[in-house]
């Protein structure tokens, strides 16, 4: 059980008013909110130990190196890699995706092939394009069926001996699909493929567990879990990140220069070239400690109810029609009511207080399978309340009686 009321204290931004109206934020799967104690963590670090890292033998810039460290073993404890040099911190997710998708451009023949899923984020399609425009590599897509789950045989007939890496997203930002990471993990590894998952959207929701699912990539965006922007995480397999060259060069990230050759630093400095976001690494570790202490079960669990709760009112609006019916889903819910716009639905609804997504969420691909320009995406996190869920059903059947 969670104490909401606790729990909605920790964040300040949820008591404004937009509007005139109490703010209910359910733009989640764009970014989440922050908790006052990442929030403390950034003007701590600016406050009392700014400096970089690395590099300096004064004690600021030693406390600072032991704080971003520290946050890289608290990251490896909470996705169990084996090793600490498993975790490159990035800018994010794309971050991520783009240095993967670099270092593969060394390990590709034309002909070799790549495979994404029908679901998949812009950021995790459009690196693979250029990388195949690089390479002569072939992008194939596993496909999905009318309730936004991808269909396994045909995934199964896709690979094959010139499949070299599989790249899917753990949960769909448009659909809210949990798709069966361990199964593709499991099949890609049978026939020699590497695998990167695209965790942005899970881990606001579930604990992965790397070695478990066996992954060779996990790659996720610090706001989304109440971190700071700008900041992410890689995760790679020792074996994997030696394999491949880093995705920039610059200070931090060699072992020796000269004007006749560069040698480069071990795990993980080889792929953090340049002065890091030092407070975004270390408030990055503040803030996953803060949802391990709520306990992902429990967050899960709570907003299950939310998803339920909510779906079944909105099933209720004649003309609605939720994308996306996945038998197991998280807490996100796309849909269009009748041929209204969800543009228009998301500015009336914004002008009583309630902050949805609407478009087609970088995901075209998606839109264009469902037929539609885009949705309207309510999606939900922890702090959130069935009694928003209500002001929300409430403030849509106005936006839909005015539309109408």
């Amino acid at each position: 059980m969670l104490d909401l009321q606790k729990i909605r204290a920790d964040f300040p931004i949820l008591t404004q008013k937009v509007n005139g109206k109490p703010l209910v934020y359910f733009d989640n799967g764009a970014t989440a909110q922050k908790p006052q104690v990442v929030l403390d963590a950034i003007t701590k670090y600016y406050s009392e130990i700014n400096a970089n890292i690395h590099r300096g033998v004064h004690t600021l810039s030693q406390w600072a190196t032991d704080a971003y460290e520290e946050s890289r073993g608290k990251i490896q404890k909470h996705l169990n890699a084996k090793h600490a040099h498993e975790i490159i911190f990035t800018a994010g997710t794309t971050h991520g995706i783009n240095a993967v998708a670099n270092g593969f451009a060394a390990l590709l023949q034309p002909g070799d092939e790549i495979l994404v899923s029908a679901m998949e984020h812009h950021s995790n399609i459009v690196p693979w394009q250029m990388l195949c425009e690089r390479t002569g590599a072939v992008l194939k897509v596993i496909p999905m069926n009318e309730k936004g789950e991808l269909i396994r045989s045909e995934y199964e007939v896709l690979l094959s001996e010139k499949t070299k890496i599989v790249t899917v997203n753990h949960i769909s930002n448009a659909l809210g699909t949990i798709n069966p990471v361990d199964y593709i993990i499991q099949k890609a590894h049978e026939v020699g493929a590497a695998v990167l998952i695209d965790g942005a959207q899970a881990t606001p929701h579930l604990k992965p567990d790397v070695q478990a699912l066996d992954c060779d990539f996990y790659v996720f965006s610090g706001h989304k879990v109440c971190g700071p922007t700008g900041t992410g995480i890689l995760y790679g397999k020792e074996a994997w990140l030696n394999k491949l060259p880093p995705y920039q060069g610059g200070g931090e990230m060699i072992a020796t220069v000269s004007f006749e050759k560069t040698t480069y630093a071990d795990l993980p400095h080889k792929f953090e070239a340049g002065t890091p976001n030092i407070a975004g690494g270390i408030v990055l570790g503040t803030a996953i400690d803060y949802l391990n202490e709520i306990g992902f079960e429990a967050i899960a669990a709570y907003e299950h109810e939310l998803l339920a709760y909510a779906t079944q009112k909105l099933e209720q609006i004649e003309g609605l029609r939720i994308i996306g019916t996945a038998e197991h889903k998280t807490s996100v819910i796309s849909f269009n009511v009748g041929n209204i716009h969800p543009y228009d639905i998301g500015t009336i609804v914004d002008k009583l207080g309630i902050a949805v997504r609407t478009g087609h969420h970088c995901a075209q691909p998606v839109m264009d399978f469902f037929g539609v320009p885009g949705t309207v995406r309510a999606s939900f996190a922890f702090y959130n309340t069935k009694e928003e869920i209500d002001i929300f059903v409430e403030a849509l059947q106005k936006a839909v009686m005015m539309l109408s």
